[in-house]
């Protein structure tokens, strides 16, 4: 048995809360590790947490300007060299795209790190999969992404999302929350087959508890909907029952809907409510005009009906909240369409899932330090598409 599969094998077979000590067990033993340590990345994506026991509150590292936060920023190992020839290796832990953190990983020797590099990259890759699966069993890996206490309502929303990043070979997606710790209302959902990606960009309505309930209603409604196999209207029109069911018209819930076919870009659409979408496509940001129709539970048994628009490979779509868009400067300038063209163009070269991070940043800056009065949400997709070639295999074609 070859020293990879035994770590793999370790770490299939490790307790859900003792992933770290069997990783670093298991590094030892084949790879003469001197130290092992899993960095999982915080709710707000400002700094690297350090999964250890509750009781012990270790410094955290900062996502810019430190060899962790490279390899996280890079999606890339990186190789820290340290004093009488040994190193550090930083290894992103990544799972179909999501950013998990990074496992640091210091040896003996500068050339060997080198060396067995991809194996360690391998290694960590498995240990995000096994991390992903134990956050059922266990709160350890989830007690690590948080540097300040979480708000009920932020519990409840960060628990109800898919993740912050996803990659497919058709497309990669990226989102973000703010304020991290205290997000209330806003959400994104997305669930892709071998054929479609759904996205649902949601700007919830009210403050606290009570507007983390209503979107945790309208998601479970979508979600319950689109898994009984029903058309992406149809998805709207039960959630709208279910919410006006609930709440009677008091309360009620703007949502942007999309339903992507993988193989040719046609997209279907329902722009229920305030999301706005962007596109940059051959270097111009324009605003996408869609139909808009009444958010869901606003009135009793409201139709919906899709429209259909083209995505093309090489566009890259920016869903916002109103908590975006309509956040005043400290001399009352709304941060507005300009603004919001100026970062997306900014942000051309940066990954999907770096984006969302960088144009809230942006948003900060402009808000001038203001404590924010409504909760924002980024989210970026970058459309890649099939070729022909695919497409022809996906068919069963030669």
């Amino acid at each position: 048995m070859n020293r990879f599969v035994a770590a793999e094998r370790a770490l299939r077979g490790a307790a859900p809360h003792a992933l770290l000590d069997t990783a670093r067990r298991v590094l030892t033993d084949q790879y003469a590790a001197e130290s092992v340590e899993l960095l999982m990345a915080d709710y707000g994506l400002t700094v690297l947490q350090p999964v250890s026991a509750p009781q012990c509150h270790p410094e955290s590292v900062p996502v810019h300007n430190s060899p962790a936060g490279r390899a996280f920023g890079a999606q890339e190992p990186y190789v820290e060299a340290l004093h009488d020839g040994r190193a550090r290796v930083h290894l992103p832990v990544t799972v179909r795209g999501d950013r998990l953190g990074v496992l640091s990983v210091t040896l003996p020797d500068g050339a060997h790190a080198r060396d067995c590099l991809d194996e360690l990259a391998d290694i960590a890759e498995v240990l995000g999969h096994e991390v992903i699966v134990a956050e059922r069993d266990t709160d350890v890996y989830l007690q690590a992404r948080r540097k300040d206490r979480l708000t009920l309502a932020a519990e409840m929303q960060w628990q109800l999302l898919p993740g912050r990043a996803c990659a497919r070979p058709e497309y990669e997606l990226g989102a973000q929350l703010e304020p991290a710790y205290a997000v209330f209302g806003d959400n994104f959902d997305w669930s892709a087959t071998a054929d479609h990606l759904t996205l649902y960009v949601t700007n919830g309505m009210g403050e606290g508890i009570e507007a983390s309930l209503l979107t945790n209603l309208a998601i479970n409604a979508l979600r319950n909907a689109r898994r009984a196999g029903i058309p992406l209207a149809d998805q709207a029109a039960l959630a709208d029952q279910a919410v006006y069911a609930h709440y009677r018209g008091r309360c009620y819930l703007s949502v942007l809907m999309l339903d992507f076919d993988l193989a040719t870009g046609r997209a279907r659409v329902v722009d229920a409510g305030s999301p706005q979408m962007l596109r940059l496509r051959g270097g111009t940001v324009e605003l996408v005009t869609l139909e808009a129709q009444l958010p869901l539970g606003m009135f009793e048994e409201t139709d919906y009906v899709a429209q259909e628009f083209q995505v093309e490979p090489g566009d890259r779509l920016v869903f916002v909240s109103d908590g975006v868009h309509a956040v005043a400067s400290p001399g009352g300038e709304a941060y507005g369409d300009s603004a919001l063209t100026r970062a997306i163009t900014a942000t051309r070269l940066l990954p999907a899932a770096e984006v969302p991070r960088a144009i809230l940043r942006e948003l900060s800056d402009h808000r001038g330090g203001i404590v924010p009065l409504d909760d924002a949400l980024v989210v970026c997709l970058d459309w890649r598409g099939r070729s022909r070639a695919e497409q022809g295999v996906r068919a069963g074609r030669p």
